[in-house]
């Protein structure tokens, strides 16, 4: 998995396109975290979180500072989490995850996407038995000593430990994911990335054409700026 997550990134980064895009994304996570836990990143893990996310993506520190006022003010925007759920073109499954101020505009344009490019918006539940929801962390290697923090780990929570390319990759229970995150901060390990992921059960293979029908779709939920993360089935 952790090299299907380098490349889910790099692809991402690449089709947001401009990093004013990505920043919106990233402002309207931190103002989400915000808004659940306070203000205050020594009390509010999803908040460390999100900041941390950002230090990844080169959000300029400024950014974030002006992210959390905004966030923290009284005319801090309404932001709602929302899950939709369909199949894309050749029956691949598909998962949106979103975060928005309008619900309206936004099932109106998820729809349309999936209309767009012959596929169809579903209705909740319709594929999320399809994956299995994990927490995912990834750091540096360096010099630390596996054999000794491999339990530490499990202790944490963690089902799956992969190194690949110099990274560690520790997947969690979704349910575990705080307790993780917990864990690493107090083995002062810098995260680089932590986030929740939906892996697939089953993968679909597809033709080259076919595959590009799938891109075109993942293309238009990406330029979305409602659209957090997409997750589908091609194998």
């Amino acid at each position: 998995m952790g090299r299907a997550f380098e490349y889910r990134k790099a692809r991402k980064m690449k089709r947001w396109g401009q990093m004013a895009k990505v920043f919106t994304k990233i402002g309207r996570e931190i103002a989400l975290a915000i808004k659940q836990g306070g203000p205050d990143p020594d009390g509010n893990p999803k908040l460390r979180l999100a900041i941390q996310n950002a230090k990844v993506a080169n959000m300029p520190k400024k950014n974030v500072e002006a992210a959390i006022q905004r966030a923290s003010s009284k005319d801090a925007e309404n932001l709602e989490e929302i899950v939709y759920e369909g199949y894309g073109p050749h029956g691949v499954p598909f998962i949106v995850e979103c975060l928005t101020n309008n619900t309206t505009r936004t099932v109106a344009n998820v729809r349309f996407y999936f209309s767009k490019e012959k596929g169809s918006l579903g209705t909740t539940g319709s594929v999320n038995f399809m994956f299995d929801r994990k927490g995912e962390f990834i750091f540096e290697l360096g010099e630390l000593d596996m054999d000794e923090l491999e339990l530490e780990l499990i202790d944490g929570g963690a089902d799956e430990i992969e190194i690949s390319e110099g990274k560690v990759y520790v997947y969690t229970a979704y349910e575990d994911f705080g307790a993780m995150q917990a864990a690493l901060e107090n083995l002062k390990i810098e995260v680089e990335e932590a986030s929740l992921q939906r892996f697939p059960q089953v993968t679909k293979e597809l033709s080259e054409a076919e595959r590009e029908d799938i891109e075109r779709l993942i293309e238009r939920f990406e330029d979305d700026e409602d659209v957090q993360k997409v997750f589908h089935g091609m194998a």
